[in-house]
């Protein structure tokens, strides 16, 4: 059952831009009014319940706190917030979610309780934890939240045979996927993409407030030209290159010079190990990554299991061809039976596009 005052917390979380902190917003009650409010605005700045408490002051002796998650009892980049809530004097606590990071898991829970302070945790838990869904996936597995972004023709192909890919979408489709990209850490994408259609791979949302993702080249033969337009304005868009085993001196000492990171990625017989790397980049605050590759690159990351969610575009048109390529590549499935499910599927229009959201089952 929805409640008004969790809704505005959920509505003030989302204006936070707070990666690898996760989104939460705090309202304020008293006598079935919002006495003040906050949210958690970038990582490192003070939490949501801190900016509500300064707000209210005095008056929040006695009110009720409604957050969207659990509040930390920790100290991190800021004191802990129990602390505050304690201090503060307010009687009641509702939060929607348990804070799945091993620091708190409870804990914030308990320590408000043994204050005396009456706490109730699970008020509209499923929308608290669809907030926080890159959050509670790295928290719990260590890993970023990974999603594929592809468009194709209504037959299924990515490109020509000639791999010419320009543009198979349309232009409300193209600006969906600058929200995207505004929305995730970094953007990943293989060689072949690179090569074939040189992308600078920013954000050209022009609102205050868009961001550049990173950029993650995976390089395992370390072809692409250093002049590509990835490695440009490094200082200002970061970039993170996957390099195969090897790498020369000179071509690291190029890319370093470029304020290019370099990973050396583990590879084996089909490629990269993306399980691997995925741990890697979750280790560098990457706690969301949106695949931009080709099929290959797609198929690879679909079957080693890292995929969360799925964004097709499909467009009114017809390529044809048998060598013009579909949007997932690799060997696939041997018979239908043993195919990937999709759960939670969206379709809606976009323009003249359509957009199928899923969220692929668990490959056994």
């Amino acid at each position: 059952m929805n409640n008004p005052f969790m809704l505005r917390a959920l509505e003030l979380a989302r204006k936070g831009k707070t990666s690898p902190n996760p989104m939460v917003g705090a309202v304020l009650v008293k006598k079935g009014r919002i006495i003040a409010e906050g949210f958690h605005a970038y990582a490192g700045g003070p939490h949501a319940e801190v900016v509500a408490l300064r707000k209210a002051g005095n008056k929040a002796r006695g009110a009720d706190l409604y957050v969207s998650l659990e509040p930390c009892c920790h100290m991190g980049r800021t004191p802990p917030c129990t602390d505050a809530i304690i201090q503060a004097g307010v009687g009641r606590v509702f939060a929607g979610m348990k804070d799945p990071n091993k620091l708190v898991q409870g804990k914030g829970i308990r320590a408000l309780k043994a204050a005396g302070i009456k706490v109730s945790y699970g008020l509209m838990k499923d929308e608290c934890e669809k907030l926080n869904e890159v959050f509670v996936k790295v928290m719990k597995t260590g890993m970023p939240f990974v999603a594929i972004k592809t468009a194709m023709s209504l037959d299924g192909k990515i490109a020509t045979r000639q791999g010419d890919s320009k543009w198979i979408s349309g232009v409300k489709a193209r600006d969906f996927v600058h929200e995207l990209r505004n929305q995730n850490d970094a953007i990943l994408v293989g060689t072949n993409t690179v090569l074939k259609d040189n992308p600078e791979l920013t954000c050209r949302l022009k609102r205050k407030g868009a961001r550049h993702p990173a950029r993650i080249i995976l390089d395992r033969k370390n072809r692409i030209p250093l002049k590509a337009k990835v490695f440009s304005n490094g200082k200002t868009q970061r970039v993170i290159y996957v390099s195969g085993p090897n790498l020369s001196a000179i071509r690291k000492k190029s890319l370093l010079g470029k304020n290019v990171e370099i990973i050396i990625g583990k590879t084996g017989k089909s490629g990269f190990d993306l399980k691997h790397l995925m741990k890697n980049l979750a280790k560098k605050d990457m706690t969301s990554i949106l695949i931009e590759g080709g099929g290959e690159i797609n198929g690879s990351a679909v079957s080693a299991g890292i995929v969360d969610r799925i964004y097709a575009f499909i467009s009114p048109i017809l390529i044809g061809g048998h060598q013009a390529p579909g949007p997932i590549g690799g060997m696939g499935v041997s018979k239908i039976a043993k195919a990937i499910g999709m759960k939670n599927v969206n379709v809606k229009q976009i323009g003249e596009d359509l957009l199928v959201e899923a969220e692929p089952c668990s490959v056994e």
